[in-house]
């Protein structure tokens, strides 16, 4: 979901978090608004969010998550603040989060984000540690970038992963009621593998800005040029390098596929075109010959016919 998040790979498997952290409101603290809705998504996403076809019941349950991701996305990624204001605003928006969990009110600054999620984590008892998660890894994003530091191999990028996506796709699951360990390792290489497509993606657009994610095990395998690669060339190295890291996230979203028969009606439904959404992308991609370089690929209206008849027969 997020744009480097829109939304993990088997072999580097999320830590379950199994048991729910639900800290007993305070006597004292005051309760959230039994009113207070988590906004529409409004934000550009390659996949339905709390769409039509997510049930009813859980559309402000995901919408209440999805806003505290996408805003902690936003507070990492957006707008001309210094590396250290936005570390120092994550802090901030942790402690926010630890507040609500512990019963308290939080503070005005992203109170229609965190009163809405306080009282999801009331009525649905979510996993708190895979919300810290997700802070954890957008501090990690803006220390990266403020050194202008990218990744040295797949498994440093999977680590990486584990905390800026997977925790969305459990979290899902858990509103869901689905928790057995072969759902979750499935969710994983779905939430993984839509995190490396965005990637792939947004070259054109994070490597201007500092973000390197094409890890250099991968770039010296291929023999790509790091100063070409900068300078967004599409020569011969780096479309095979792209391509490889397309086939790998790929490879990653039909490992975890198969959980689409696992969800009930709708839920079910929506990862379809989720997944879908995910491989569409990566046509794009792929289609483009190492071309993602200087060109975002996008989805538009016929990419969704295409995407809803794949669907259809998953």
């Amino acid at each position: 979901m997020n744009d480097r998040h829109s939304p993990s790979n088997p072999s580097s498997p999320s830590s379950p978090a199994a048991a729910p952290v639900a800290a007993p409101a305070s006597a004292t603290a005051a309760p959230a608004p039994a009113t207070a809705l988590a906004a529409p998504v409004t934000h550009y996403e390659n996949f339905p969010v709390a769409s039509l076809l997510c049930p009813p019941h859980l559309r402000q349950p995901i919408a209440a998550i999805y806003a505290f991701a996408r805003t902690a996305d936003d507070i990492a990624d957006e707008g001309d603040a210094t590396p250290a204001a936005r570390l120092a605003d994550l802090a901030a928006y942790l402690a926010d989060l630890h507040a609500i969990a512990q019963g308290q009110t939080p503070s005005p600054r992203w109170a229609d984000v965190f009163l809405p999620l306080q009282g999801v984590l009331r009525s649905h008892q979510l996993p708190v540690p895979l919300l810290e998660d997700l802070l954890s890894a957008f501090a990690q994003d803006v220390e990266k970038t403020r050194d202008a530091e990218g990744y040295a191999d797949r498994a440093e990028l999977l680590d990486y992963c584990r905390r800026s996506a997977n925790p969305v796709g459990r979290l899902l699951l858990h509103l869901y009621g689905v928790g057995d360990a072969q759902a979750l390792q499935q969710s994983d290489a779905i939430c993984t593998a839509l995190q490396l497509i965005n990637f792939w993606q947004d070259l054109s657009v994070d490597i201007p800005r500092h973000r390197h994610y094409l890890p250099r095990a991968d770039c010296a395998l291929h023999g790509a040029c790091q100063a070409e690669l900068l300078a967004l060339q599409s020569t011969r190295e780096n479309a095979r390098l792209i391509a490889d890291c397309a086939d790998w996230a790929r490879t990653t979203m039909d490992s975890g596929a198969p959980l689409v028969h696992r969800l009930p009606g709708r839920a079910g439904w929506e990862l379809r075109l989720v997944v879908q959404g995910g491989l569409r992308i990566l046509d794009k991609v792929e289609a483009l010959k190492g071309g993602s370089l200087h060109t975002r690929p996008r989805l538009h209206a016929w990419d969704w016919l295409v995407m809803l008849g794949r669907a259809l027969i998953m």
